[in-house]
Parts: C-alpha cells; structure tokens; sequence
C-alpha cells in the first residue's frame, strides 16, 4: 500500500486519522474554512511553480479522474531527470510503495535542491517534517539533494516566494522519518479499528476532519 507524504504527516499526528483515511474516508468532514485555505494554498502553489522561470510540470492523472497516476508522474519524473531539466514541478518519487511529490525540484551543479511550497508567513516544525519526509524518500532513490528551502508567502506583491534554508533540520530528521514509516505501513493495513483516547492531537497542529467522529458528535 505504502505511505504518502500525507499519509505519513497525518499519521504523526494521530495513528487514528490515517487508519480512518485508509477504512472509513466518508467519516472526514472538511470545514468550509479549511477547504478555503487549502484552495488558497494549492493556488499559490500553482503561481510558485514559475518562480524560477520555465518549468516542467509532472502531475498525471488517471483517466477521467483528477486523481494523481503515481507511477506514471514517477516515468514522467525519472524521463526529465535523466534529461536534464533545470525545474521539474510535482517530481514524483517512489521507494517500496511510499511516495511523495516535490513541489520544486531545481537542478544544481551537483545535484538538486528541494523547495517546499507553504501559503503562509511563518515558518512552523511540520513543513520541517513534510519536507524531511520528501528528503527521505529522494534520498533512498538515489538522487543527490544539495539543499532544502520552505518557501513561505512574503510581503512582496510582485515576487511573493520566501524561501527558508532548512537543509540542516531536514537532514537530520532521516533516523526520526525511518523509524515511524514502517510503522505506520504496518498500521494503516490493519482491519481493527485504533483505539485512541482524545486528546491535544485533535486540534494540533492542525484540527483532525473526524474530530466529531472521534468525540461522539458524529
């Protein structure tokens, strides 16, 4: 089945919301609010993707869906790498089933560096851990990463991309991100429901969309 970089984010949160994403999706209640900052988020990164000029999209999606056709972006992916493309958005990597997909992969002189995209000013611990997942999963194909940025929503109207050197955290989070994924693997495939007492995961760092589920109002 393998883990996502969601996948892996949720589950760090709480064992139970990705056991709940994997058995029982219908139960997730998006609050109207959140599914605004999400579209705003998805929407600054679309405009970030040109921050460094011409680039070359990867995202593929099944037939008739909008669903992403991982192993497809993955071909797409490795086919642009071994041409050099200097900016590849969405690059796609698999390792033993577990994926994630690289807002920006820019080409160095040596290797590539990796930038994260968030549609905010402030620099928080989880996109540290997202894109320490997105390392981890680089890393173990094989690819060279150089450096790691965050890039977080500046002031500047005309040039809005901020990006935050992060290289040092990221790198140091690989033991951290190797030692929960096959765990979590391991969870989501179990037919049991998780037993876990509600608690401060609910709401941080971000509120969980089974929220009413998990508390009895659902």
């Amino acid at each position: 089945m393998g883990i996502t970089k969601t996948d892996f984010m949720r589950g760090m949160q709480c064992p139970k919301m990705l056991w709940l994403d994997k058995h029982k999706p219908k139960l997730k209640v998006i609050p109207p609010e959140v599914q605004e900052k999400l579209d705003a988020g998805n929407e600054f990164g679309d405009l970030a993707m040109g921050m460094f000029g011409p680039y070359e999209e990867m995202t593929v999606y099944r037939p008739g869906t909008h669903i992403p056709d991982k192993k497809a972006m993955v071909q797409r992916t490795a086919e642009h790498l071994d041409a050099g493309t200097a900016v590849i958005c969405e690059a796609a990597f698999m390792n033993y089933n577990n994926y994630c997909a690289v807002d920006i992969l820019r080409k160095t002189e040596t290797g590539y560096d990796i930038y994260e995209v968030k549609n905010t000013e402030e620099l928080h611990d989880q996109f540290i851990r997202d894109a320490a997942f997105q390392y981890y999963i680089i890393s173990r194909c094989a690819l060279k990463i150089e450096k790691v940025f965050i890039v977080l929503h500046g002031k500047d109207p005309e040039y809005p991309f901020s990006p935050v050197e992060v290289t040092k955290e990221v790198k140091g989070l690989y033991k951290w991100i190797n030692e929960h994924i096959w765990d979590l693997n391991r969870l989501q495939k179990s037919q049991d429901e998780l037993t876990v007492e509600p608690g401060e995961q609910c709401t941080e760092p971000y509120e969980c969309w089974y929220y009413s589920y998990c508390h009895g109002a659902g």
